[in-house]
């Protein structure tokens, strides 16, 4: 028998009675939820790929290696990749792949020494999931090739998204995954990397309106207005909510729940949930706004996704799937007294 930690048991027990009970996620109250729901469907489903390689654990403060440990979820990333877009492919379910801008590259070389100097310096600071000393920020950017070091470029991977016969989106997660929050992101230097994205975006014929903060750390959205985008996503804690916009046109869509694999969970399980929650969104006229890291073990690709998105399929006439481009471009489309 598999020897679970009793803490770690604990904790999955009471998330899935909370589950049961209906506690997680939690569902949002508004006065007529049919205004965010496009016309002929119950219920609305989006699925967010934030797409990193080794940019996003590089200094991971959870692990004792981090950069270690970046290659490693890289290389898991790149496997699971083409599996999942098979996935895609065979239920017609389209992502956004929140990307970070690095990954467009084939290359890139150092000038003068300097890494990037059209990226203003990072400043030190302290993050909830990752912290960063003051050292040059670039310092693990290998400025080689993707050949030689496939876990910080991904042209390929994207011309395989881009080229899937399912219509997913690129989106955009800052150039080198940084903390957006105000206080430790001056607005010359989001400005910046979001700039370079949308060049690099632009060589592919692509225009990048989908944003989603690195690590959940909210912040720059006038800039990130300014700039062109139309919508960020937000982490309240697992709800199925309903999208509100700011004051300077920002749609804010509320992240559902993580695919994760959990251990002490089975398979079934997993999907039951996942399921489960498409249901209740359906039945309470929600938004369920998925999310995932594509570097999560190859079981979530190979069994749980395709148990989740053959239930999405099943219930496409109750249900309207799409890109967050997609789902925002209809809200701009369709206004109404939205409270």
């Amino acid at each position: 028998m598999k020897y679970i930690p009793l803490k770690r048991h604990i904790k999955a027990r009471l998330s899935q009675l909370k589950f049961a009970l209906g506690l997680n996620p939690s569902v949002e109250r508004v006065e007529d939820p049919a205004q965010f729901v496009p016309q002929g469907y119950r219920g609305v489903v989006t699925v967010t790929a934030d797409f990193e390689l080794a940019w996003a654990p590089r200094y991971d403060n959870s692990v004792d290696d981090p950069y270690a440990y970046a290659l490693g979820k890289a290389r898991q990333e790149r496997q699971n990749i083409p599996g999942l877009l098979s996935v895609c492919e065979q239920y017609q379910i389209p992502i956004t792949w929140a990307t970070v801008g690095h990954l467009f590259l084939a290359s890139c070389q150092s000038a003068g020494g300097l890494k990037h100097p059209e990226i203003p310096a990072v400043e030190a600071y302290e993050g909830p999931y990752w912290d960063f000393n003051g050292k040059d920020w670039f310092e693990h950017d290998p400025c080689t090739r993707l050949e030689e070091a496939p876990e910080w470029y991904a042209p390929d991977l994207i011309d395989q998204i881009i080229g899937a016969r399912t219509a997913h989106e690129i989106g955009c997660h800052t150039f080198s995954h940084i903390d957006c929050r105000d206080e430790v992101c001056p607005p010359a230097l989001f400005e910046s990397e979001l700039a370079l994205c949308k060049q690099l975006a632009e060589e592919r014929s692509l225009q990048l309106v989908s944003f989603v903060h690195p690590g959940h750390t909210i912040g720059n959205l006038d800039t990130l207005s300014r700039m062109g985008f139309t919508s960020f996503q937000s982490d309240p804690g697992n709800v199925l909510g309903y999208p509100c916009q700011h004051d300077n046109g920002l749609w804010e869509l509320k992240r559902t729940m993580e695919f994760t694999y959990r251990p002490d969970w089975t398979i079934d399980y997993h999907i039951q949930r996942y399921c489960t929650i498409v249901d209740r969104a359906i039945q309470k006229q929600a938004v369920c706004n998925f999310w995932f890291h594509p570097s999560c073990p190859a079981v979530v690709v190979e069994e749980i996704l395709p148990g989740l998105f053959s239930h999405i399929s099943e219930r496409r006439s109750e249900v309207w799937v799409g890109t967050v481009q997609e789902y925002v471009g209809w809200l701009n489309r369709n206004p109404k007294q939205r409270k």
